[in-house]
């Protein structure tokens, strides 16, 4: 019991004296002993590791998850150390709305059939998500969520302590300006050498630490090739679903019949214009097959042409055009008849036949 009330007096009259050192110090009032510059340099530099590794893991969050409100109960999940429940995500919820309309329109009509492999494709890209989250929050998110609960909390254990033996370190120094008797200032000396050996130690301690944080950046740098590899993966894989997808949708006829239409009047058909290779173009509208096309081939002249639709260049050598806007075309030989010449001011380019209107 009496050596438990000595130590908590010895222990007070620690923080005490650490307490005037520190209030001095703020006062101008008594001297502060300086770090190395190296030692600086490498507080500086864990800090900075820190501050943005924190900004990274918060962005890489939103990124993964850019509901806050699920973010906050996957948060809360975790601190109750519980399971999160398995969602369906966007892609997922949209896919199965896509299905059930499908199938109420009919599979065996067109718009029903493109509904459902859009819906089935829109579970795979939500699947790939969700593969790619987990692969991101495993290799990316956690290693850097240790650095921050486990290494820089050490970090900064022994940084305070650091603090506390340089206060003591100072104090002491204080205590042997101030010491008058002989016998004091012995004291005051041996509690000098006994304050300065425990500073050096943990300055010691403190800058191995502190040297760790390359080996931290060498772990991250390896965690963001990880990263990037998920992100590679993923968008590869959404790339291809739907490429899939437009060659399953580009199987479908480009005509459909007007259900609109009064009884007893003639069959109409709507041409669909779609972006496709140039090889596999739609079929020209029923005004392109007039004769002035036939004319328009059969001379070297130029005639003016009115776009029918957007259409964005897929090489140098074709020229991107906008809906309405009406360019100079000419037939050039030896071209593939999908095609003509384009000029737009200072700009020529191919132009698909398919995209115009010729003009009178």
């Amino acid at each position: 019991m009496e050596f438990n009330v000595r130590r908590l007096a010895a222990d007070a009259g620690t923080f005490l004296s650490r307490a005037v050192q520190f209030t001095e110090e703020k006062f101008g009032q008594a001297e502060k002993t300086e770090l190395d510059a190296h030692l600086e340099t490498l507080l500086s530099r864990a800090e900075s590791t820190k501050h943005w590794t924190e900004k990274i893991m918060k962005q890489t969050e939103v990124l993964l998850q850019p509901n806050p409100n699920v973010r906050m109960e996957d948060f809360l999940y975790e601190i109750l150390d519980k399971k999160v429940p398995m969602r369906a995500n966007n892609h997922e919820l949209l896919g199965e709305c896509m299905i059930d309309s499908g199938h109420e329109f009919g599979p065996g009509t067109a718009y029903g059939s493109a509904l459902i492999k859009c819906g089935e494709t829109e579970k795979l890209l939500g699947s790939a998500e969700k593969e790619f989250i987990q692969s991101s929050a495993i290799n990316f998110l956690t290693p850097f969520r240790n650095f921050i609960e486990g290494d820089f909390k050490t970090i900064s254990k022994e940084r305070k302590l650091l603090q506390n033996k340089r206060l003591d370190l100072d104090a002491a120094k204080n205590r042997l300006k101030k010491a008058r008797v002989a016998d004091a200032r012995s004291a005051a000396e041996t509690e000098l050498r006994i304050a300065q050996s425990e500073f050096d130690r943990q300055a010691e301690i403190t800058r191995l630490l502190l040297e760790g944080i390359s080996s931290t950046h060498a772990h991250h740098l390896r965690c963001l090739n990880d990263f990037v590899d998920a992100q590679a993966v993923y968008y590869a894989q959404c790339y291809q679903y739907m490429v899939n997808l437009q060659k399953q949708l580009g199987s479908f006829p480009s005509t459909f019949s007007n259900n609109n239409q009064t009884a007893g009047s003639s069959s109409a058909s709507i041409w669909v214009p779609t972006a496709q290779p140039a090889a596999s173009l739609p079929a020209p509208p029923p005004s392109q097959t007039s004769p002035a096309l036939n004319e328009l081939r059969s001379t070297s002249g130029t005639r003016r042409a009115r776009v029918l639709y957007d259409y964005d260049a897929a090489s140098s050598s074709e020229l991107s055009l906008l809906a309405d806007e009406v360019i100079t075309v000419s037939s050039v030989p030896d071209m593939d008849s999908d095609w003509l010449m384009g000029q737009r001011g200072n700009q020529t380019g191919k132009v698909p036949i398919t995209y115009l209107e010729l003009l009178n």
